[in-house]
This record gives C-alpha cells, structure tokens and sequence, in this order.
C-alpha cells in the first residue's frame, strides 16, 4: 500500500523557515531528504517550489497553487489541491510532501507517515509546522545528532505512523 510521507525539518517551536528561508544548514538532514525524496513525487506549494533554484533533479514535482496559468519548466505539474496532487500520482507510488505550513497542515488527515528532523533550537519563524497530536501519531523510530562542525544545532531524526484506530 502507498505511503503519504511529510518530510520536514521544525524547531523546538514547529519553525520551518522565515522569507521563504530556511533558518539552519543541516547538511546530514539534506543527505537524508535527498535519500528518502529521490526517484519519488513531491508535493509542494507554490513558495516552496519558488525557493529552490532550479528543480531537485531525480524527483517529479507537483505544485500546489491557486494561480491560473502557473508556469513550471517541463517534468513539473502543476494542480489546484492537495487532493488533487494526491490523485495524479500514481496509485503504487509513495509520495512526500515537502511544504510550506500551509501544505503541512492541510496534509495531516491525508498522511500515514511524518519523517520530522526536530531542530533543537528555537527560532523566529514566519512559517510553522502543525503540532503532531499523540493521540493521532506514534513515533516509531528516532536517531539523536550532537552538533558538529558543520552542525550549528543538535537534531533528532523522528519518524511517526498514524495511529491505526483500534490503539
């Protein structure tokens, strides 16, 4: 059965990013993004895929957005919804779902699985990431990282479930 993955990085305080930024450089946290988002559909709204110069190769992008005529270089899709998005994947595929806040948070019924990297540092944010309920989620794995030279923040790498009903 396909996934709905969310991948992200948060803060302490659910901060994603501020101007369409984001506020650290976690090179282990893009390794991991690249490992588990290659060769997959991604699904972004239309600021996120505006803060990347070019797009992530190895990877078929679907944008998110309410403008008409939305124009996107080539191998890029454009759609209206996150059940739209959703709906032109195919159905054995698994999925990830790359931002903005916006997006997360309209993706969290949809999702069985959050992939989080919990910056542990808090930041002044103009985008967040929404609160992960326990009674809705079940973290499943988690792998601790010290900063480091080229780690200004320690981190941790979670991974939840959706809780099955009968829990």
């Amino acid at each position: 059965m396909r996934e709905i993955i969310i991948i992200a990085a948060a803060a302490e305080n659910n901060a994603l990013g501020k101007d369409n930024t984001l506020v650290w450089h976690l090179p282990d946290d893009f390794k991991r993004f690249k490992a588990l988002t290659s060769e997959h559909y991604i699904i972004m709204g239309r600021k996120t895929f505006e803060s990347f110069p070019k797009p992530l190769p190895n990877r078929t992008h679907i944008i998110i957005t309410r403008q008409k005529n939305y124009k996107v270089p080539k191998g890029c899709l454009v759609v209206s919804s996150i059940e739209e998005a959703i709906s032109v994947c195919p159905q054995e595929e698994n999925l990830f779902i790359i931002g903005g806040g916006e997006i997360y948070k309209q993706s969290m019924l949809v999702a069985t699985k959050i992939e989080l990297t919990r910056v542990h540092t808090e930041v002044e944010a103009d985008t967040f990431f929404p609160e992960i309920k326990s009674e809705d989620w079940k973290l499943v794995e988690e792998s601790f990282h010290p900063s480091d030279e080229k780690h200004s923040f320690p981190f941790t790498f979670l991974t939840y479930v959706k809780r099955d009903l009968s829990e």
